[in-house]
């Protein structure tokens, strides 16, 4: 069981992003390292016009303009960003970008913070910036009910058919039909899988094992022919493990089981992105992976009862120690943020983008307070998002695509 971690509170429960946020300025390595990643890709033209390096590797690594093929812009090959060549980062790393703190009143962010988690936040400040995205032939949706949408938000304002339709434009993909935007309330997905050159497998109430098992999302999106096309996963997913985990923590299970079930759900995580990205000759073409962290409609608060209908979302109480479920949460999004920039894959702040987003949107005494006027981006089943919350998301996603 990992020891409580000593970082700002967090929110807490189900999975979404956010338009608008303050800019970063040039992409930020916050890791040990004196190089910056992600601002330099292509330069040298080692790695294409696609990112992707093709030399010796023959692998669908993502270029930094390096040369040596990981990602971490110091050229020696070893990964940890000082650029020496031993594979020890010199600790001196840059601070969290104050574009995250500035967008709250308090001036410092809730959440994990991710000076040590290795990632590389993008100008965008919306999610990090590891993968140079481009030439994409096949987008595939993964995950939960946040993905597929959920009414009563009507089915061209979910978040998917948002992005869809950008990256249809940006791509020069066959676009969509309507049915494929459509959520089907029996089975809990969109009403047909596939649709031009999109693929939905994302089920309602799917939890992060739900890649690999139990309705097996992976393998029901990839079938023989679709690995060699040069391919985007988008997916948000973690949301319903966190909700029955805060569901445990009212009702007394003890700490010891809790922390075990937040590891269970990183490893199942942890399984299914190195699925789609650690072996070069599933996907020759390429595989880029683009995942959301984990949000909540607290504000920060742990006050679950803060929702209207808390108690048809299945929250009949608020948690003894609103502390520890901070803590698991903030592990959590800490582990995503590490799995992000281990793999090279990216991760949209999603968490961050509806703090102060929640039904403690007006709490001035909330660590995620904004300042007054600010909309709730959750509706009346406390963990999905309003079309003006899918609106934020979609953006989130694009721009973290986009780069």
């Amino acid at each position: 069981m990992p020891s409580q971690l000593s970082l700002t509170s967090l929110c807490l429960i189900a999975t979404v992003g956010v338009t608008g946020l303050v800019g970063c300025g040039d992409d930020q390595t916050l890791s040990g390292g004196d190089e910056t990643a992600g601002d330099e890709t292509g330069e040298t033209g080692e790695t294409g016009e696609t990112g992707i390096e093709t030399g010796e590797a023959g692998a669908d690594e993502v270029g930094d303009g390096d040369g040596d093929g990981n990602g971490d812009g110091d050229g020696d090959g070893d990964g940890d960003g000082d650029g020496d060549g031993d594979g020890e980062g010199d600790g001196d790393g840059e601070p969290m970008p104050t574009c995250i703190d500035e967008q709250f009143v308090s001036g410092k962010a809730p959440g994990p913070g991710y000076d040590e988690t290795g990632v590389v936040i993008g100008a965008h400040c919306q999610g990090t910036s590891h993968q140079m995205i481009q030439a994409i032939e096949r987008v595939v949706f993964l995950g939960d009910s946040v993905t597929v949408g959920t009414p009563p938000t009507s089915a061209d304002d979910f978040f998917r058919s948002i992005v869809a339709e950008e990256l249809s434009f940006l791509f020069d993909l066959v676009a969509p039909s309507f049915l494929w935007e459509l959520a089907d309330p029996i089975e809990g997905t969109s009403v047909i899988k596939e649709s031009g050159d999109f693929a939905s497998c994302a089920v309602w109430g799917a939890k992060t094992k739900d890649y690999l098992t139990g309705d097996d999302q992976l393998a029901d999106c990839f079938k023989t022919g679709d690995f060699d096309k040069r391919t985007l996963v988008v997916t948000t997913m973690g949301g319903n493990d966190v909700a029955a985990i805060a569901k445990d923590a009212v009702d007394g299970v003890v700490e010891e089981a809790l922390w075990e079930d937040v590891e269970t759900m990183l490893d199942w995580q942890r399984q299914a992105i190195h699925w789609l990205v650690d072996d070069p000759e599933k996907f020759p073409n390429g595989i880029y992976v683009v995942f959301a962290n984990v949000y909540e409609f607290t504000d920060a608060t742990a006050d679950l009862l803060s929702c209207p209908a808390a108690g048809v979302a299945g929250f009949d109480a608020n948690p003894e120690d609103p502390e520890l479920l901070i803590d698991l949460v903030t592990y959590a999004n800490t582990e995503y943020a590490k799995l992000a920039a281990e793999t090279q894959t990216d991760m949209v702040f999603m968490f961050e983008g509806f703090c102060g987003h929640g039904f403690h949107a007006d709490n001035p005494e909330s660590q995620c307070y904004r300042g007054p006027g600010n909309d709730t981006w959750f509706d009346l089943t406390c963990i999905h998002p309003t079309p003006a919350g899918h609106k934020a998301l979609a953006q989130m996603f694009m721009d973290v695509i986009v780069g």
